[in-house]
């Protein structure tokens, strides 16, 4: 019987995952694992993992990796980049890490049109630290730090990342993805795939942010944290391409 599916050699071995049910984290780890796999990059890549839940998967995958400050990991993958041009260098954040306190961080490198990948984890809150109030939080959703829920007069609204990067020269693509169901887990796959072959063809800054769910710290059960996903957030961060620079002009 042919193997249609299996573990990929990016992953520990029989080792069970600490994310959270229905976290979407295991699922992009796998798709990035997949798309190493199949580009053949796996032995020359480095992962510059963000804090907070995302820092999990240094316990996870098998290849090089390390975990930045919290909110540097932009900074920290330019200085691989640029000291070790022949690796392929990608970092995974999530909403608090890369647009908050690392905002300014991951703004200078796609200002810069750095080489590098960023996987960008957005599921509206701070997973790890306890549920805090985050800059993609939608207006009118409760946080520790906002408990009454987001209010645009005094926390201001949420930010769309993709749509704030789009606004400089440098970054060459920018896209907006999920994996809420399996149409869109193909979608992200490919955004991943896309995002890592604009780096081996030496294109510049590329971002895939991928809207994903967090039934912890949202207080709801796996499937009710599908609905809020589709119904709330995705409104919010509708999915697309939102900058392909190998398409403009075409």
């Amino acid at each position: 019987m042919e193997k249609v599916y299996a573990r990929t050699k990016t992953f520990q071995k029989e080792m069970v995952s600490g994310f959270c049910p229905g976290c979407m984290h295991g699922t992009v780890f796998k798709l990035i694992g997949e798309v190493m796999e199949e580009l053949g990059i796996v032995d020359k890549t480095t992962c510059v993992l963000g804090v907070g839940c995302c820092g999990l998967a240094m316990e996870y995958i098998t290849y090089d990796n390390t975990t930045s400050p919290h909110g540097r990991a932009c900074a920290v993958a330019t200085g691989i980049k640029r000291s070790t041009p022949d690796a392929v260098v990608y970092t995974y954040q999530g909403d608090g890490d890369l647009a908050s306190i690392g905002l300014a961080e991951t703004m200078s490198a796609a200002n810069r049109g750095e080489n590098i990948t960023v996987i960008f984890v957005n599921n509206g809150i701070y997973g790890m630290t306890g549920g805090q109030m985050a800059p993609t939080t939608l207006v009118g959703m409760k946080a520790t730090t906002a408990p009454q829920g987001r209010d645009p007069k005094e926390h201001g609204y949420p930010m769309h990342m993709c749509e704030i990067l789009n606004q400089l020269t440098a970054p060459y693509y920018l896209e907006r993805t999920s994996c809420n169901n399996p149409a869109n887990v193909n979608k992200t796959k490919a955004a991943i795939k896309k995002a890592f072959q604009n780096q081996l063809d030496g294109k510049g800054f590329s971002m895939v942010e991928i809207v994903t769910s967090c039934p912890t710290n949202w207080g709801l059960d796996t499937i009710e944290a599908l609905d809020f996903l589709e119904n709330n957030m995705l409104k919010e961060f509708p999915l697309g391409v939102v900058r392909d620079k190998s398409k403009e002009g075409a």
